[in-house]
């Protein structure tokens, strides 16, 4: 890992959370990063043209919680357009991977070496923290982001306006089983919502300067208020997540061929196979990942026919 450069974003929590609850739940968060150069819309409108359409996913802000994806609302303009219209496009956008840009790459090292410094390791390395991915959002007053899981950890950090963001507990399953999490880890990251939920949840209302940690798989819907809405996901996977990740994607793809499975963990020797099966195949196809088109191909091949989703109406 690179060095911290001269400006260096630091993550802080109260109450010794970062080394009291982390990993295990959520918890409130502030960061150095609202006003950073990389974090203003025009710097993320030039970030929006210089990454491939792949990694740019958008739609109407004009959404329910429980939003059934098969019926989300699209926008008519092009991903430059969104950013900068957007106090006035009525859109969620999130730009993906920005870690493939050295400076955004940089900011995301700052800030988590910030937190592995504060839980005693002396590296993002030494903490644990492998894959280390960056996703911006910018989104359009008034906007929601339906209720999902991802398939990573993340420190959520809001850079500009106002922003509740709301996390469930699902560590038994009572949200989404086994299925729903396998779906929503290589299919489509929503998930169904009701109100019996909302005592498993925890609602964080954030401004320029705060955030949030977001567990591994804990499910979470956003909503902005009266301003557009500048924030960031700082995520990372473990090696235990990018085993549960692959294990989930081979589960998916020998479902597909007809062959029911066991969910990780309930056969650890039969996971092992698995996982040595698939990532020998991964390690095959990854140069192939170079290319837009390629990628475009092979997810559609190993996650079917409606894998590229956030691109039919682009």
């Amino acid at each position: 890992m690179n060095a911290p450069s001269g400006i260096a974003p630091v993550i802080t929590a109260d109450n010794e959370s970062l080394k009291r609850d982390f990993p295990l739940k959520p918890f409130a968060i502030r960061h150095k990063l609202a006003g950073h150069p990389l974090l203003t819309l025009p710097r993320i409108a030039q970030l929006a043209s210089e990454l491939p359409r792949d990694l740019i996913e958008y739609w109407s802000g004009d959404a329910d919680i429980s939003q059934d994806p098969d019926t989300v609302k699209s926008v008519d303009l092009d991903p430059v357009d969104v950013v900068n219209r957007i106090q006035t496009a009525s859109a969620w956008m999130v730009l993906k991977r920005v870690e493939k840009s050295p400076e955004y790459r940089q900011l995301l090292e700052d800030a988590l070496t910030s937190v592995a410094r504060a839980r005693g390791f002396r590296t993002v390395k030494d903490a644990g923290f492998e894959q280390i991915e960056g996703f911006m959002f910018v989104s359009s007053p008034n906007s929601t982001t339906p209720f999902h899981m991802d398939a990573e950890d993340n420190f959520f950090v809001q850079i500009h306006g106002e922003k509740t963001f709301a996390i469930y507990d699902n560590r038994d399953g009572a949200i989404a089983d086994d299925a729903q999490v396998e779906y929503s880890t290589v299919k489509h990251r929503n998930v169904p919502y009701n109100d019996s939920f909302k005592p498993r949840g925890i609602e964080f209302h954030l401004f320029d300067g705060d955030g949030c940690y977001v567990p591994y798989q804990w499910p979470h819907w956003v909503k902005t208020a009266g301003t557009y809405s500048i924030s960031m996901a700082i995520t990372w996977k473990t090696k235990e997540v990018r085993r549960m990740n692959d294990l989930h994607r081979f589960n998916s793809m020998l479902r597909s061929l007809g062959l029911p499975q066991a969910a990780p963990g309930k056969n650890p020797t039969l996971d092992t196979v698995k996982l040595a099966i698939y990532r020998t195949a991964a390690a095959i196809v990854e140069p192939l990942r170079a290319s837009e088109t390629m990628r475009r191909i092979i997810r559609r091949i190993a996650l079917g026919k409606n894998a590229n989703y956030y691109l039919k109406k682009a």
